[in-house]
């Protein structure tokens, strides 16, 4: 008989990815299914059906794109309207009789990525999420690193955006944030901030899969929108580099997908840092399976005791 087998599911706003771990190493995904946005009856009944069909399991392992205060449990998360403000492992526990365990997609995406991905053999690894927006999570000898009200690693989010970036300068506007705060990283390090950049400089609307690939082939609007880009974030996760000390800092989120902009980022973070290295620091994410899966899959066979995925 199989100890520790969970089922653990990587929920986003559009579908329920479902998976069974097992202590032994393996993560088995099963299926996906549309989220239920607006009907927690509708939500839950959703998983239970998931986790009837992976077979007996001990725990509920879930990585969400949210975020849970500790000292109450309850869950910040603006595209699931039925779940936002519940106390969600305390609810679901009570509606599957299994523990529940919940992890932000981003501290999940960064859990993987240090035991499964490029990540692996680092003591710090500081997991990015570049994508629709800024995010991140800190893993520190193979634990996940939280702080108060669960907010850790959200380095996109802070009045901390420069005025100006490029060469020569230029004037970058202060974007207000969906946090409430004005001149967040996240306005403009994202892949949306990217096209509000590109718009700002040049007034040319662009989605930013157009931008990267115009900047790729040579386009000088686009060059001038990817230099501020890059400046942008690069001063900041300098910063963060000298803070914590990651040796390593794999990139997860839509930009990711181009590896000629991580590595002009990178470039750019190593030319900042204290500690001179030739190796790349800031690289693609390589954990393969949806590091959503694998990081929940990670938190709930440590919470059951288990040594490894």
């Amino acid at each position: 008989m199989i100890r520790s087998m969970i089922t653990c599911f990587d929920i986003g706003g559009t579908a329920i990815k479902c998976a069974v771990a097992t202590a032994d190493g393996k993560i088995s995904e099963l299926h996906r299914v549309p989220t239920p946005t607006k009907d927690f009856g509708a939500f839950t009944d959703a998983m239970r059906t998931l986790i009837v069909a992976g077979g007996l399991s001990r725990g509920v392992a879930i990585s969400i794109a949210g975020v849970i205060d500790p000292d109450d449990g309850r869950i910040k998360c603006a595209n699931i309207p039925c779940i936002d403000g519940r106390t969600l492992a305390a609810d679901l526990t009570a509606a599957f009789g299994l523990p529940v365990w919940i992890i932000n997609d981003a501290d999940s995406f960064a859990l993987a990525e240090a035991h499964a991905g490029a990540g692996r053999g680092h003591p710090t690894v500081f997991g990015l999420i570049l994508g629709t927006g800024v995010g991140g999570g800190l893993v520190i000898g193979g634990r996940l690193i939280s702080g108060p009200g669960g907010f850790a690693g959200e380095w996109g989010h802070g009045p901390v955006a420069a005025q100006f970036a490029g060469t020569p300068p230029q004037s970058i506007p202060r974007y207000r944030c969906g946090c409430g705060q004005t001149g967040c990283l996240d306005t403009v390090g994202s892949a949306r901030g990217m096209e509000r950049l590109h718009l700002a400089l040049h007034q040319s609307p662009m989605d930013s899969r157009e931008i990267i690939a115009a900047w790729q082939a040579g386009d000088a609007s686009a060059e001038r929108t990817i230099s501020c880009f890059i400046d942008l974030l690069s001063g900041p996760l300098a910063m963060l580099v000298n803070t914590v000390g990651a040796s390593i800092l794999p990139v997860g989120g839509g930009l990711a997908n181009s590896a000629p902009l991580i590595a002009r980022l990178d470039q750019a973070v190593r030319a900042a840092i204290l500690r001179k290295t030739g190796a790349p620091i800031i690289v693609p994410g390589q954990s393969g399976v949806e590091p959503g899966l694998i990081g929940a899959a990670w938190l709930g066979l440590e919470k059951l005791g288990s040594a490894h995925v």
